[in-house]
């Protein structure tokens, strides 16, 4: 049995050719996953809430739910784009979700799992926002307003910021990531794997790797 380790699938429609590759990717691993660690930013926008989900997403989550039945365990580590989980993922999946990321244990080695939006801890609106849309009173809102309309407010922001999306991910801050990684090897993490940054970077040094 293998683990898998995904992020930054962004999905948004069940039409586009993404999440219907990765609905087929994810059939083609029924039944052979030990774990499957969700890295953020798997949705382009989530909020849970307590008796209902956002349409577009039921094919991911019925996909996700068959390899939970097939004896696949989970792990969510919630991103910039996804979180306050909600029942579905804690109740219906039993998948273990961590807001801020995790130190885990794999194979007798330990490995922090990050989403990677924590990285610069110089952004600071960026963690001042963070903390609001993961505050009560959001997940109060949660509770009250109605999925559709937090769904129509999202797709109204998606259609301002795609002009700038390849602005957000068009470099690693690689130095960022090796202050990050380090204090997890001081920790001792054996690996560090993140996302967030749409690129592939693998670094091996004498205290660890990160990805």
């Amino acid at each position: 049995m293998k683990d898998l380790f995904l992020a930054d699938a962004h999905l948004r429609d069940p039409a586009d050719l993404p999440y219907q590759r990765l609905l087929a990717f994810l059939e083609e691993q029924r039944g052979q996953v030990r774990t499957l660690y969700l890295l953020g930013d798997i949705f382009d926008f989530w909020i849970g809430f307590r008796r209902v989900v956002y349409t577009p997403h039921i094919p991911l989550l019925e996909s996700l739910r068959r390899l939970r039945e097939a004896g696949t365990e989970m792990v969510f580590i919630e991103g910039n784009h996804d979180f306050n989980m909600g029942p579905y993922f804690t109740e219906t999946l039993g998948c273990r979700v961590f807001p801020d990321g995790a130190t885990v244990q794999i194979d007798g080695r330990k490995v922090y799992l990050g989403h990677g939006d924590l990285v610069n801890p110089r952004d600071r609106g960026y963690l001042r926002l963070r903390r609001l849309l993961r505050s009560g009173l959001v997940r109060t809102l949660s509770r009250i307003v109605h999925p559709d309309w937090t769904w129509s407010v999202y797709r109204w922001l998606a259609r301002r910021s795609r002009g700038s999306q390849s602005a957000i991910v068009r470099h690693l801050p690689l130095e960022d990531l090796r202050r990050h990684a380090s204090a997890h090897f001081t920790d001792g993490c054996d690996f560090v794997i993140t996302g967030h940054y749409h690129l592939l970077h693998q670094e091996t040094t004498p205290a660890g790797t990160f990805l």
